[in-house]
């Protein structure tokens, strides 16, 4: 049965985004990606409407006041990202099941929209200080920035009891095998 929503949801660094990519390798779940809209400038190598739908903050806000967007929120200070009605009807009308990797607050929006419709998982990292590990050895971000992205981890942290699943990502393989199984379970129900 198609045309459900899945909401793959965590705090930055827990590893929702490489989950994600390893349950998209299963084409039996017939899930499709939403692409997500957001205001800032596409970093080296990401493409409009493959990697995100890049909009200018006046577009942005504009579709806001539409009421374009089945959920969107301001991340940081002026810094937006947002699930287009469009995006989302997109897929469903192809008769195949939605995936989202989106933050917490805009998955348990979406969850509250779309009701049973949609399965929310929440990846729970082993640990606050496993977490700090992980964006540390990403050598993305400076130390203020991972002191924001692990004080924003704890506070989304105490919302995963909303979730309809909560899968701690200890050991990636095994993380996947349970996302996937609980992904297989709600879309064959």
């Amino acid at each position: 049965m198609s045309g459900k929503l899945i909401i793959i949801s965590a705090p930055s660094g827990a590893g929702k985004s490489t989950i994600l990519k390893s349950i998209l390798k299963n084409k039996d779940l017939n899930l499709e990606f939403s692409i997500s809209a957001c205001n800032r400038k596409p970093r080296k190598g990401e493409i409009n409407g493959k990697h995100y739908y890049f909009i200018s903050t006046e577009e942005f806000k504009q579709k806001i006041a539409n009421n374009e967007f089945v959920e969107w929120e301001e991340v940081y200070e002026n810094n937006f990202y947002g699930t287009l009605h469009s995006e989302v009807d997109r897929i469903l009308n192809k008769n195949t099941n939605v995936i989202f990797d989106i933050d917490v607050e805009g998955g348990l929006n979406i969850k509250k929209l779309f009701g049973d419709k949609a399965l929310a998982i929440f990846i729970m990292p082993p640990s606050i200080e496993k977490l700090r590990e992980r964006l540390e050895h990403r050598n993305t971000d400076n130390q203020d920035e991972i002191n924001r992205r692990v004080s924003k981890a704890r506070k989304e942290i105490s919302k995963s009891h909303f979730f309809d699943k909560i899968i701690v990502n200890n050991d990636l393989d095994t993380a996947v095998k349970k996302t996937y199984n609980v992904i297989k379970n709600f879309i064959k129900n």
